[in-house]
């Protein structure tokens, strides 16, 4: 019981935040359900995103209906790599990475051949809603395949690393990256197995990372250093992010980057739920950061203006 209490304590001391907490205060304080369409639908958040200027990976094709599938072939003919998504998918399911093509076949990101009909089986099991959330029909992006920033070559497994940003009434108040690992196959997704690796605010500089339960210094399968690398074009990330803000219309939101060698910064998705791992990433805990943020709405000082909100970030969101 003792070593409960001394644990209990510590985590209130450094302000972790629970599921329930995070739900209850936060997710449905502030997250308006009318809002949920604008980042549960991905086509619905990329048509957002481009109206407001905001960069976001190329779309060449929206599938909707069975017959489309045949279609499609003709349609990307041209394109030797592309990603085909479940606009409502969650938790990386669903998402198909091509690389390249032999013949009529798609390489998949992992180096294996994908046949034509293996290709078609997996559009039609993404139509009828396999991989969306609540299992309902869905419909297919077929976009952009992001070419990875070099400073990630050594620290990445055959995949993509992405950055999330949490904002909380439009501030940045903590960022990863998750890094892709041989056991996530790939996947810049946690629960996969992927690397979370915390993200300075003020210096966009990585901390330490964490590896399912365990915390790392360096990457398991190319064995580099994760600490201490300089995320490119940190503070555009930062501006991005804070403006998600006033495009999703949530409150507590996760917006999920990825960093193009030749596009820079594109937003990927906005999350109304972004877990909370990205605390044990970073070695420090939500809570305080959100009541800081709390204090400003209290008395009535929340800024209208992205740049001041980072501004602020910088100033008080430190890793320690």
């Amino acid at each position: 019981m003792l070593q409960f209490i001394r644990t209990w304590k510590r985590l209130r001391q450094i302000g972790l935040v629970g599921l329930n907490e995070r739900n209850a205060e936060f997710v449905l304080m502030h997250n308006p359900r009318r809002f949920y369409p604008r980042v549960d639908d991905k086509l619905q958040t990329k048509q957002l995103a481009i109206a407001a200027g905001l960069p976001v990976p190329e779309l060449y094709a929206v599938v909707r209906e069975e017959h489309e599938i045949a279609e499609l072939h003709e349609r990307i003919k041209d394109r030797e790599s592309f990603v085909v998504k479940p606009a409502h998918g969650s938790g990386g399911d669903g998402i198909l990475v091509i690389t390249g093509r032999r013949g009529d076949k798609y390489r998949r990101s992992n180096g294996h051949l994908m046949p034509r009909d293996e290709f078609e089986h997996h559009l039609s099991n993404g139509l009828s809603g396999l991989f969306s959330l609540g299992g309902q029909p869905d419909h297919l992006l077929v976009e952009y395949c992001v070419q990875f920033d070099p400073i990630f070559d050594q620290v990445s497994y055959k995949g993509v690393p992405d950055v999330r940003i949490i904002v909380f009434l439009g501030y940045p108040v903590m960022a990863m990256i998750r890094l892709p690992t041989r056991l996530s196959d790939g996947k810049a997704n946690l629960h996969q197995g992927a690397i979370g690796v915390g993200i300075d605010i003020p210096t966009g500089k990585t901390r330490r990372g964490v590896w399912g339960t365990e915390i790392i210094r360096e990457h398991p399968d190319t064995e580099r250093s994760i600490v201490g690398l300089d995320i490119p074009r940190w503070d555009d990330l930062l501006h991005m992010a804070a403006r998600c803000y006033e495009l999703s219309g949530l409150g507590y939101v996760g917006v999920d980057f990825v960093l193009d060698r030749h596009l820079g910064p594109l937003i990927l998705e906005l999350n109304a739920r972004p877990g909370l791992s990205i605390q044990i990433a970073n070695g420090n805990g939500l809570r305080h950061r959100l009541a800081s943020v709390e204090a400003l709405a209290e008395r009535g000082d929340l800024s209208t203006d992205p740049a001041e909100r980072v501004a602020f970030a910088r100033e008080h969101f430190a890793t320690r």
